[in-house]
């Protein structure tokens, strides 16, 4: 073999062991990566799995909530209909209690203005029959003086 081939067959062998050094070292640094990924990755994962529990439970706990409020407002919808229904019978109940006796309180109220009335009546009759009788009598007595 000539010189020239054997240097060139040198170089070759050179080139290809600083190759293997550098493939040797991105394999190397690329496991180190892979390692601080995984770690990072098992960090990451242990610090939000305890924050997926919580969100988990946080939305269970206002599911719940939401579902009681709901049957809360259905509860007092159903007690103010029913109020309501209530205070209706009530107030027509009252009012069936009032009018009757209400009506009968104004005859008997009538009743009574009437017979006030007719007492007043009778009593400025008796008045003006008495004024009448002792203007009479006065005019009789002037008559009867002698003077």
């Amino acid at each position: 073999m000539s010189p020239t081939a054997e240097l060139l067959l040198g170089v070759i062998a050179v080139a290809v062991a600083v190759m293997a050094i550098v493939q040797v070292g991105a394999i190397v640094a690329g496991l180190r990566v892979a390692r601080r990924v995984e770690k990072i990755a098992n960090d990451l994962e242990t610090g939000v799995k305890p924050l997926i529990a919580n969100l988990t439970s946080v939305s269970s706990e206002a599911a719940r909530a939401a579902n009681m409020a709901a049957v809360q407002v259905e509860r007092f919808d159903r007690m103010l209909s029913d109020l309501t229904t209530r205070l209706d019978q009530t107030l027509n109940a009252a009012h069936q209690f009032v009018r009757g006796p209400a009506r009968e309180g104004m005859a008997l109220m009538a009743g009574v203005k009437a017979a006030v009335s007719a007492l007043q009546g009778m009593r400025e009759a008796t008045r003006r029959r008495a004024a009448t009788r002792a203007a009479t009598f006065e005019e009789e007595e002037e008559s009867l003086f002698i003077g």
